[in-house]
């Protein structure tokens, strides 16, 4: 979880083949209004992503039934991780957090992204960081991807013996 520019995809994409199970991309699963809403530079509210939550939530439930998966996802509020917890009792939150300015030079720099730059600072403002008692760990998204990757996968194994 985290803003765009955050590294969710490429981290997860290196965990889930860390962990051998499937990685999926919530961007991929937005409707075509809440694409189009955001490359017109307008950022999405919470009517715009309940049912791509819901289908996320879905995701996430089909996924855990079957032994598991990597969902990159904004899950920029408690209410939104809450709905995937209750769908999936069992999963874990890895937060990759970094500084809104190079959230933005992220973001910016990439090509083909129906996310503008300029909706980085609504994201931000709508970010509700890890809570206790929510299952996961915070990490800081200026390190390197294969390392965060590997900090994921250790948090997540059990410990031998």
């Amino acid at each position: 979880m985290g803003v765009s520019g955050s590294g969710k995809s490429t981290v997860g994409r290196l965990l889930a083949d860390r962990l051998g199970v499937p990685f999926a991309e919530a961007d991929d699963l937005h409707p075509a209004a809440n694409r189009a809403k955001m490359a017109a530079g307008h950022p999405l509210d919470d009517r715009d992503r309940m049912p791509w939550l819901h289908a996320l939530a879905g995701w996430l439930r089909q996924a855990e039934a079957a032994g598991g998966g990597v969902l990159a996802c904004s899950a920029l509020k408690r209410r939104y991780r809450d709905l995937f917890r209750r769908a999936a009792p069992d999963v874990w939150f890895l937060s990759l957090v970094l500084d809104e300015e190079t959230a933005d030079r992220r973001v910016a720099g990439r090509k083909g992204h129906f996310m503008p730059a300029r909706l980085v600072g609504s994201q931000y403002r709508a970010l509700e960081p890890l809570e206790p008692g929510e299952p996961g760990r915070t990490l800081d998204a200026t390190a390197e991807p294969h390392a965060l990757a590997d900090e994921a996968a250790a948090a997540l194994r059990p410990a031998p013996g």
